[in-house]
């Protein structure tokens, strides 16, 4: 069965620790997508204002932005399968806190404002931890193939949880979704708890923290690869990918498609960013070049957004965006893959805490500056101006970093 996992280009497969760390995953996320849509929706009855709805989405996002610099740091020199574990823990608390909340009808808005910067801050510690802990699940060989099934489930979770939620909270209501999702988190932490590793050696802390980070942005400035893959995840954060939050706009006032219109162009980003991680986890072995293709798929993931800020044919936006959701999961692995094969072991983690402050975290300030674009100009141009933005800035990179295309 292992052997026929690894003939059709599922090598990450092959490894025990790693399905555990997958399978468990898969069931957390659909819990976690299933949290997010009626944390949202919570908010909405709570206070009925849509600008509370993006303040909670941003406090979720601020633990990361004020935090992941310092986790990656913590997590080179920690244990990270107990540190990963600590860190689904609290993630479980608060989702049960939450349903406790809202089953015993004493929930009120600040309390969910509270609780969602709590799980930010939990976040920016587990999101580089189980970033730089893959490698020690799979090794360098197996990586993209790792990373690229670790983003296919990501997106299917992304289409089954919120439809899970929508049927869910029309049924019983809200505090089921969150009960659900801290019972989700079981299966993670015991997959973690089942693996079989090698006793952890984490790097001893010779230093503070602020030594161990200027380390690492002493390694950023020397490697032009990692610096110009940093420096380009933090445009498509701030330029491109805020056209998922100006989605709800054009779906309403672009395209006239209402809240079922809304929802199926987000299947379709999901659709096809789920097909992506599938073709790059298959074809992980043959793919040789994988800057040139990460320069591909981050200026088709531009030009597409752009192409889909003007349609104004519902078919045709809902193509254009499962094109764009598998161009953006093309370039989002293989920056992904790169940077943790560049980079050396004991500085893997605080590479991926500067992955996560920009990716994760600078996602607010995109939401902020295509909000206010949008709002003096319209949403689809905020979208396609942005979208440009980052098509530009790729294919510059690409052509101005040659060494990032060989590698």
């Amino acid at each position: 069965m292992m052997e026929a996992a690894r003939d059709v280009g599922l090598g990450a497969l092959t490894h025990r620790n790693f399905r555990l760390f997958f399978f468990g995953q898969g069931v957390s996320l659909i819990g976690t997508w299933m949290q997010s849509v009626a944390m949202g929706w919570l908010v909405l009855t709570l206070t009925n204002s849509p600008f509370f709805v993006g303040l909670v989405s941003g406090l979720g996002s601020l633990g990361v932005l004020a935090f992941s610099l310092y986790a990656g740091v913590v997590a080179d020199r920690r244990d990270k399968r107990r540190l990963i574990v600590l860190t689904q823990s609290l993630s479980m608390v608060q989702a049960l806190v939450l349903a406790v909340l809202v089953w015993t009808q004493v929930v009120t808005v600040w309390q969910v404002m509270v609780l969602a910067t709590a799980l930010g801050i939990v976040n920016a510690f587990d999101i580089p931890t189980r970033q730089s802990f893959m490698v020690e699940l799979v090794g360098k060989e197996d990586l993209m193939n790792a990373i690229a099934l670790n983003s296919s489930i990501f997106n299917a979770a992304r289409v089954v949880g919120p439809a899970l939620a929508g049927a869910l909270i029309g049924a019983v209501g809200v505090a089921a979704c969150f009960f659900l999702n801290g019972v989700s988190y079981i299966a993670v932490i015991g997959g973690l708890v089942a693996m079989r590793l090698a006793p952890d050696r984490p790097r001893p802390a010779t230093g503070s923290a602020w030594a161990g980070f200027r380390e690492v942005v002493a390694f950023l400035r020397s490697d032009r690869r990692v610096e110009t893959l940093i420096a380009l995840t933090a445009t498509l954060s701030v330029f491109g990918f805020p056209f998922l939050v100006m989605m709800p706009v054009i779906a309403r006032d672009v395209l006239r498609v209402g809240a079922a219109g809304y929802g199926a162009l987000t299947a379709a980003v999901g659709v096809g960013a789920m097909l992506g991680a599938l073709a790059i986890a298959v074809n992980s072995r043959r793919i040789r070049e994988r800057g040139r293709l990460m320069v591909l798929g981050g200026t088709a993931f531009g030009v597409l957004v752009s192409l889909f800020a003007f349609s104004r044919a519902f078919g045709l936006s809902l193509v254009l965006l499962a094109l764009a959701g598998c161009a953006m999961i093309v370039n989002n692995a293989l920056t992904n893959t790169m940077l943790q094969t560049l980079v050396p072991d004991h500085l893997r983690g605080r590479v991926m805490g500067f992955y996560s402050f920009v990716f994760v975290g600078m996602a607010p300030l995109g939401a902020f500056q295509a909000g206010a674009f949008a709002e003096r100009f319209g949403a689809p141009v905020a979208v396609g101006v942005g979208a440009l933005v980052c098509a530009l800035a790729v294919a510059v990179a690409g052509w101005r970093v040659p060494e990032l295309r060989r590698s």
